[in-house]
């Protein structure tokens, strides 16, 4: 189907065109269950379809349902995820503790929806699905084809209910996750399904620059989710189960996060470079919270990972670019919201060069576009890079004892700045090293080394 689109009319993206197939649809065959599959995804087992209608069918259970969710996996994932593009612990973990507490979320692709339910149906307890329902409309193809062409007309959505109360809501960059929150709040439930053959396959962000704007739209989208009508912070609160409250508000909590993740990439390493503590010496015993705190946050989540299938470089790899999403795509989402910003519908670009795929394959990250978001990363990290370097300086200048005393006093800041110095080795190559195409930019090389001189030193006298 190919809607009508025109320059005075907003056409909502995804959510618009979503909306006019489930119209044009219920003409052609009226279905009672639609299936979502976004269009750089494939089905790749023929199981699926069976899978999510036994659910549906349970006699016990079936009635209660509103969409059964396959994970979205990709095929293009290298082996240690140089971009965390596999998100594992997500759709092995975070989605099956959801399913325990009422529903998944919708995450717009992989879904298989009950045709009334997306079109406002509340939930009775005996919302059982009309299986012999059929398409009564006996128009010749000539009535009909002019029917469906005002159904998928850019105006035919004027003074209606379509992306309020029916269909995929509007207004958020993230309808899906809003759709199905406010399906949850009219009663329904939904089921999560992970079967071992992957349901289906997609393609996964083969550059930084498409990862970062991939997860500032998600994050963008999240926090506008908790502060909408459908809030799960206080919509429906007492009716919808604790847990699946608490499981949405860790998405919508994504952009916010940005803000203890950069104090913590950021003072410590400047204050290394001062001399001046923020945490307990190594001697004193309230150092063991700290260090408890530390330890076993990052323990469990390695094992974690491992037990999700993942490798100990892909765990590394995954650290990597959490620190580089919450410290840009995560940040610039927090302050479009707070500053009112345009939010537009940013499509992820899929679409990679021959050069591009053969440093993927070799899980080589990919700087060569220049943006605000790369800007900032590398220029956190050059600032990391300044503190450690002149903590290293300004300790190989002191006498034996004092460096004792010094390092005794600031271990805790080693150990931080130190990591994110290990963190950023693959930056720090295509910013000094590297010849081929993907290195950082020397735009973004200048913009970053001047800024992170010019901050470190700032904090360093202030």
């Amino acid at each position: 189907m190919a809607r009508e689109k025109r320059p005075d009319h907003f056409h909502n993206f995804k959510a618009g065109a979503m909306n006019a197939l489930i119209r044009v649809s219920s003409k052609i065959s009226n279905g009672p269950i639609i299936l979502n599959v976004d269009c750089d995804m494939y089905s790749n087992s023929n199981d699926t379809v069976r899978d999510a209608l036994c659910f549906f069918m349970d006699e016990e259970k079936g009635h209660e349902i509103a969409f059964v969710q396959f994970p979205q996996c990709f095929g293009n994932v290298t082996k240690n995820e140089v971009y965390g593009g596999s998100m594992r612990v997500i759709f092995e973990v975070d989605c099956h503790g959801l399913d325990g507490n009422g529903g998944m979320t919708y995450i717009g692709t992989g879904c298989f929806h009950r045709r009334d339910i997306l079109l406002g149906k509340s939930f009775d307890g005996e919302s059982r699905i009309d299986w012999k329902m059929e398409n009564d409309h006996k128009e010749t193809p000539e009535n009909m084809i002019e029917e469906l062409k005002n159904l998928a007309s850019c105006t035919y959505e004027i003074d209606t209910e379509w992306g309020k109360e029916m269909g995929l809501k509007y207004g958020c960059p993230v309808e899906d996750i809003l759709t199905g929150l406010s399906i949850h709040c009219r009663g329904w439930k939904s089921v999560y399904y992970n079967p071992n053959r992957k349901a289906f396959l997609g393609v996964s962000t083969t550059t930084l620059d498409q990862t970062l704007v991939q997860y500032k739209r998600w994050s963008e989208g999240d926090l506008l989710v908790l502060i909408s009508k459908y809030s799960p912070a206080w919509f429906r609160l007492g009716k919808v189960n604790p847990g699946l409250i608490m499981g949405y508000l860790i998405y919508c909590l994504w952009a916010p996060s940005s803000v203890p993740t950069l104090y913590y990439s950021i003072v410590p390493s400047v204050c290394l470079l001062k001399g001046v503590p923020l945490f307990p010496a190594v001697t004193s015993g309230w150092l063991l919270p700290f260090a408890y705190i530390i330890v076993s946050i990052t323990a469990f989540d390695y094992l974690e990972f491992l037990r999700c299938g993942g490798t100990t470089k892909g765990w590394w790899n995954s650290l990597r670019i959490s620190l580089y999403k919450r410290t840009s795509s995560y940040l610039f989402a927090l302050l479009d919201i707070i500053l009112g910003s345009d939010l537009s519908f940013v499509i992820s670009s899929k679409v990679t060069d021959n050069d591009v795929q053969a440093r993927y394959e070799k899980e080589m990250m990919e700087f060569r576009v220049s943006s605000p978001l790369t800007t900032a990363v590398v220029t956190i990290s050059m600032l990391n890079l300044v503190c450690f370097v002149g903590f290293i300086m300004k300790s190989m200048l002191m006498d034996k004892v004092t460096r004792e005393v010094y390092y005794e006093t600031m271990a805790v800041h080693v150990v931080l700045c130190g990591t994110l110095v290990a963190l950023n080795v693959p930056l720090y190559w295509a910013l000094f090293v590297r010849k081929d195409k993907g290195k950082i930019p020397d735009s973004v090389t200048v913009k970053s080394v001047v800024l992170a001189l010019f901050i470190s030193t700032v904090l360093y006298f202030m």
